[in-house]
């Protein structure tokens, strides 16, 4: 456990330009993997290639302090926090979880798996909190974390690249397309296996959070979204569309550009969801409406991560490499950049339907 050097904290004075979006000061020393804010307080946890997770808490005028601090073996590659927000819990490359109490500033391992755990997602259940890991070993597990062995492994059809949870909806991508829906209150039986809609690789699942169980969007590398409602009778609702692109001539869509779906985060009151993709835009869509709420293109650099706030009304995003050019592609004084935007009421509301 080790504190920020505490003197140094951002701070946005009243009068600074409305649509100017705040940098939080200190931020990781490396590309940044994950976002999540926790769901008592606007203390924001943040995974990064650094092998660190890093907690800021974020003031009601925007201003962020560095609060602690907590290491991983090996790059850190997920976080999310435990219902109460007082616990952080990390997946990395070091085949890990560790869980950080912000109360007493000690960390532990809590899970572990035989390759890097992609993904670490708390679940609240009507029975108590679990927590679900994905890795790279091509396995999902469920975490008591009062023992030490997992209470239940499930074998997927390969490696876990994506996973999110919205009881009781769990949703799993992994390589080669698959996407295995699961419902928790049968948990070790996947309730449905799809290809993705999608013809590339998956980079991203996302739950919705206005009709929780219904569905969730996939985001592709190939600049994509696809809509896609878990039940049959809903599937007259699932669509895609091509978002994430830039025109390389003026009026010729045929020679377009094309850059990957790095995160998309549903916002917690109005459902609306943000895109965000390598090439460091940020959109903001109504799925119901099946129309763009907002873009911005905040800083030159891959967004690689995002999250809302528990009330939506705090977006944060990482700008940062995203190794979607490979190693080649990491040049010196690449950004890294750690981002708070205050949504606005017409940015994040859901439009009536045509």
């Amino acid at each position: 456990m080790s504190f920020f050097n505490t003197a140094t904290t951002s701070t946005v004075a009243p009068t600074a330009p409305a649509d100017k979006d705040i940098e939080v000061a200190d931020p990781p020393a490396d590309s940044i993997s994950s976002l999540a804010f926790s769901s008592a307080a606007d203390y924001l946890a943040v995974g990064s290639w650094d092998n660190n997770v890093r907690l800021y808490e974020v003031g009601a005028g925007g201003q962020t302090q560095g609060k602690a601090m907590y290491g991983h073996q090996g790059p850190v590659l997920s976080v999310c926090w435990n219902k109460d927000g007082n616990r952080v819990i990390s997946g990395g490359a070091d085949n890990a979880a560790r869980m950080f109490d912000i109360t007493t500033g000690q960390s532990q391992q809590v899970a572990q798996h035989d390759a890097p755990i992609k993904v670490a997602k708390w679940i609240e259940t009507p029975q108590g909190g679990i927590l679900a890991t994905g890795s790279w070993d091509k396995t999902l597990k469920y975490w008591d974390l009062r023992t030490a062995n997992p209470v239940a492994t499930v074998q997927l059809p390969e490696r876990c690249y994506t996973m999110d949870v919205m009881y009781p909806l769990l949703v799993v991508g992994t390589a080669e397309r698959h996407i295995q829906i699961f419902n928790l209150t049968n948990p070790t039986t996947a309730y449905k296996t799809i290809t993705s809609p999608l013809k590339w690789q998956t980079r991203v699942v996302s739950c919705f959070t206005n009709s929780p169980s219904s569905g969730f969007a996939v985001g592709s590398i190939e600049g994509r979204v696809a809509i896609q409602y878990v039940e049959d009778k809903d599937s007259s609702n699932n669509f895609s569309f091509k978002c994430h692109r830039k025109d390389q001539t003026p009026n010729s869509k045929d020679q377009s550009l094309v850059y990957a779906v790095n995160d998309i985060s549903f916002h917690p009151v109005h459902g609306t969801f943000s895109t965000s993709g390598s090439d460091g835009t940020i959109h903001f869509w109504d799925k119901d409406a099946r129309t763009r709420l907002k873009s911005f293109e905040p800083a030159p650099g891959p967004i690689t991560a995002t999250t809302f706030n528990r009330n939506g009304t705090i977006f944060a995003y990482a700008v940062s490499y995203d190794w979607s050019k490979g190693h080649s592609g990491m040049t010196p004084g690449h950004p890294n950049k750690l981002m708070l935007h205050a949504c606005k009421d017409e940015e994040v509301k859901r439009r009536p339907k045509k």
